[in-house]
């Protein structure tokens, strides 16, 4: 049995000082964004508590699935890589990016590259553009996509293009060919209204298509901060698309508090068998609880 772990939406914290330099720009909106709104709930000892659950179920292997940073500056890009060494072995945590990793022109580019070791594809670099990317983890492939780019202000979208979509098609079925669980690892949920309208995934059809060719296992993301859990149709079935809180939300908001799935993957090609459990950051605070357990079902996609 495999034991596959899924964080999402770490929002490191507190911000660090920022220039005038680097609000004059959309950072102002997500900087007062943080100040009015989320350093009032992200805060505390909640991450530090969920990580510590999470150790103690001893995964096998973790998928990140985006948002290390708040404004994506260059002292909140070079923290997040020190947290990820501190907390990840890069052979057994695998990341993809979120829209607030690549929050302004060149973010992209520097957080990607600062966290390359958490991210890049087994075997020696490749000459082409980093995403999607493949890594095999045991009877496991994890095929990381990115939809994170810079946005205007007051939007939080991401995109996911037709040659995004044809190259991942091929490491899906190298992967089936190979007789492995296929996890595709995204940030923004690839389900029609899963997110509001200027939070939403542009290019869902493109997702949608290359699912039904190809097929997978699982759908893992993040974004919306929710604990959610969808259907989409895959070549040879439905596949579960699964979402989590995020890592570092307290009690006491409108969002459910931090948490973390944990999939238990086990049999083979012809008889997979997923047993998905739910934990979330227990009311005192002080560990985490698991709140949901059984094999997985998917709830019907949004029209």
């Amino acid at each position: 049995m495999f034991r596959l772990a899924h964080i999402s939406d770490i929002h490191l914290g507190p911000l660090p000082r920022v220039s005038p330099a680097e609000l004059a720009s959309k950072r102002i909106t997500g900087y007062l964004n943080w100040q009015r709104n989320r350093r009032k709930h992200l805060f505390g000892n909640t991450l530090e508590q969920l990580l510590a659950g999470m150790r103690a179920e001893a995964p096998d292997h973790v998928a990140i699935t985006g948002d290390l940073v708040n404004l994506a500056t260059r002292t909140e890009t070079e923290v997040a890589r020190l947290w990820l060494e501190t907390h990840f072995d890069p052979a057994n945590a695998t990341l993809v990016p979120g829209n607030h990793d690549a929050y302004v022109p060149g973010a992209f580019a520097r957080s990607t590259e600062a966290w390359r070791p958490w991210i890049a594809s087994d075997g020696p670099p490749g000459k082409g553009k980093l995403f999607p990317t493949y890594r095999r983890r045991g009877p496991v492939a994890l095929i990381g996509l990115s939809t994170a780019n810079a946005t205007l202000p007051f939007m939080a979208t991401g995109d996911f293009g037709h040659k995004q979509a044809l190259a991942a098609g091929k490491l899906l079925d190298q992967a089936r060919d190979k007789g492995l669980f296929r996890v595709l690892m995204i940030h923004h949920p690839p389900v029609r209204g899963a997110a509001r309208w200027h939070k939403r995934m542009r290019g869902i059809g493109h997702f949608s298509k290359m699912l039904k060719r190809h097929g997978a296992e699982l759908v893992l993301h993040g974004h919306t901060h929710l604990d959610t859990l969808h259907s989409l149709a895959g070549k040879h079935g439905q596949v579960p698309v699964v979402g989590i809180s995020s890592a570092s939300q307290g009690h006491g908001a409108h969002k459910p508090a931090a948490g973390f799935n944990l999939f238990e993957i086990d049999g083979d090609k012809n008889a997979w068998q997923l047993v998905h459990r739910r934990m979330q950051l227990s009311q005192d605070g002080t560990g985490v609880c698991e709140t949901a357990t059984g094999q997985i079902r998917s709830a019907p996609v949004s029209p």
